[in-house]
């Protein structure tokens, strides 16, 4: 996706910032982008600047500039909170319609906006005021990770069939024991492995270490001899399709809900992320403290990390042993 062609000048000069000062991905860029042209779309709406029965897909960008944008007020931004919570919203990547969507997207949304006007007042100064300045955002209901149990993932491992079961056994072993996120598992190249550790490249393309325990080193040199199979010549992808390509994001989606079937778990309930939320459950049960597993996981932020630490927490267990009450049971009859 190339911003470039319908951006009008004020939004490109914001995506370049980001791009090329902060260094976020191209995804990053690209979710940036969807974000701000909805915000737009909404506006020249609201605002009464296209017909009502233009498609609202249709609705042109190219000509918001910085008045457009800093004629926002408060009452706009609510409203367009409330269009993204009921009405309908087109998906431009899976080109699918939304109808409502969560708090938790909606917040995402809106820092969108933040981080624009944000850029507009403080880095550049082209805007004297931010109209979202106290704008409360969306109240998040913060749910506990979902993961596997440690006999769930046994069984995970040791269910892997189908014609792939070499390559598709090291993806969950990684997963399961590295924690990686799925962009940083299909970015991996061959020389990102090292006899005992995995150079990974996540967020804003920062690059961490991971050290490799016997059961991933064991997956890595079972599958890379049989690599070469699926015609590897032009790629240095580590992972790669049946075609010989850099396998791509929704084939491990897919090859992860399949071996969750096959191991007689929740197909729907589980993903590959929750995967990643398994790895890092596991491991803080096992002893690793918070800070460690924050630089294994990548996380920017500690409190990203410490949801982890409301699943297990002895304390916590600890403390309800230690009611009296709790070796007491009714008596029956």
């Amino acid at each position: 996706m190339d911003y470039r062609e319908e951006a009008p000048e004020v939004i490109r000069d914001f995506l370049s910032y980001h791009e090329v000062v902060r260094g976020h991905s191209q995804r990053t860029i690209d979710e940036y982008y969807l974000d701000l042209r909805t915000f737009i779309r909404f506006l020249k709406i609201k605002r009464g600047l296209v017909s009502k029965d233009t498609p609202f897909e249709e609705i042109s960008i190219a000509d918001a500039d910085l008045a457009f944008l800093g004629a926002l007020t408060k009452t706009e931004v609510y409203d367009y909170m409330s269009f993204l919570g009921r009405d309908r919203v087109r998906n431009a990547r899976s080109r699918e319609t939304e109808y409502g969507l969560s708090p938790a997207s909606r917040a995402r949304k809106l820092a969108t906006l933040r981080s624009l006007y944000k850029y507009l007042t403080v880095k550049t100064g082209k805007l004297e005021t931010n109209p979202l300045d106290g704008f409360d955002s969306p109240k998040l209901r913060r749910s506990l990770p979902k993961y596997l149990t440690l006999e769930e993932s046994i069984a995970l491992l040791s269910s892997v069939g189908g014609r792939n079961p070499e390559r598709d056994r090291c993806i969950l072993t990684i997963f399961l024991n590295c924690g990686v996120r799925i962009s940083e598992l299909t970015g991996l190249d061959i020389g990102d492995v090292a006899e005992d550790r995995l150079r990974v490249t996540g967020k804003g393309d920062r690059e961490r270490v991971v050290y490799l325990n016997d059961a991933v080193t064991a997956a890595i040199n079972e599958y890379i001899p049989l690599r070469k199979k699926y015609g590897t010549g032009h790629t240095q992808a580590l992972f790669v399709s049946e075609r010989g390509e850099r396998i791509a994001r929704s084939t491990v989606h897919r090859l992860v809900k399949t071996h969750l079937g096959e191991a007689g778990l929740d197909r729907d309930g589980y993903s590959a992320h929750k995967l990643r939320h398994t790895a890092a459950t596991l491991m803080l049960r096992n002893g690793v403290d918070v800070r460690t597993l924050q630089e294994l996981l990548g996380h920017e932020h500690l409190n990203t990390t410490e949801i982890y630490t409301h699943i297990e927490n002895t304390d916590l267990r600890m403390a309800a042993d230690a009611n009296p009450l709790a070796k007491i049971t009714p008596k029956k009859g």
